[in-house]
């Protein structure tokens, strides 16, 4: 039986929380990597958002920006880059993504490779930070994470100011797309009906394998023969399998394709494209 990780993880990860310490115990409190050691051995449940002090968390950057796009068995490394300052400088600092309605009720997490982020001085207030993360689909993630995932955050000044976030950042999470077409009779007689078939698929992380995405809108494009410029003829739906089934008249030779938009569990994906010769 495969074990999903995360959860188990993420649940031991909300004891870094514990550094989002009271006004009244600030001058005590340790530095992130005091606690990382134990990160994964404790429970505590998350405060709210919390800060003490002048710290602050910017410019926080996942995966470069984009999605984190994960085929049936990806794996992949990914890093979340931030910056920190204190009047005081930055004692140490640290991220982690999760997923669910709020972060006292997360259903998932991912936790990166390092105890503590690796920062780097930009002067002596502010430090630019990075973690990386690695995650494997088949292993690690259910099919419901898909979607919008959201970066917590610490960072500690070294006079024991601290800031702590709970959202400083979303990223969508998706499961890879495929998309294929199939016009057919080729060639075909003008004016005569040629039907256009074709699936939408997405990675299915728990079965490790891609499955039919059904109930989506499809939109079936056209290109003339000698352009690259594709045109809407009609947009249909997938059926409970993914299937793409629908009918139009050849008119001139051209290239036919499905064109997915996406959905925020789903990248958007165009299909190869197949070549009519219409007679």
């Amino acid at each position: 039986m495969r074990i999903r990780a995360s959860v188990a993880i993420v649940t031991g990860a909300l004891a870094l929380t514990a550094l989002a310490v009271p006004a009244a115990q600030a001058a005590d409190a340790p530095g992130v990597g005091a606690l990382a050691q134990s990160v994964r051995a404790n429970t505590a449940k998350s405060p709210a958002d919390e800060s003490y002090g002048d710290t602050k968390i910017s410019n926080v950057v996942v995966n470069g920006g984009k999605a984190i796009v994960f085929g049936p068995t990806t794996k992949k490394t990914f890093t979340v880059t931030f910056t920190a300052t204190d009047n005081s400088g930055i004692d140490s600092a640290m991220a982690l993504l999760w997923h669910g309605s709020t972060f006292k009720n997360l259903d998932g997490g991912m936790v990166s490779n390092e105890d503590t982020a690796t920062c780097t001085t930009v002067n002596a207030t502010t430090v630019n930070c990075k973690e990386t993360f690695t995650v494997d689909a088949y292993y690690d993630l259910l099919n419901s994470y898909a979607g919008t995932w959201k970066v917590w955050a610490i960072a500690q000044g070294k006079d024991a100011d601290y800031v702590q976030k709970d959202n400083v950042k979303s990223v969508l999470v998706q499961r890879a797309s495929q998309l294929t077409v199939n016009a057919s009779p080729e060639p075909v007689k003008k004016g005569k009906t040629i039907t256009v078939t074709g699936k939408l698929s997405r990675a299915n992380w728990e079965s490790g394998k891609y499955a039919g995405y059904s109930g989506q809108s499809v939109k079936l494009q056209f290109a003339k023969k000698g352009s690259s410029t594709y045109s809407t003829v009609k947009t249909i739906k997938t059926d409970g399998t993914g299937n793409l089934k629908t009918t139009v008249k050849a008119s001139v030779d051209g290239t036919y394709r499905y064109a997915f938009a996406g959905t925020s569990s789903t990248p958007a994906v165009n299909a190869a494209g197949d070549f009519i010769d219409v007679k």
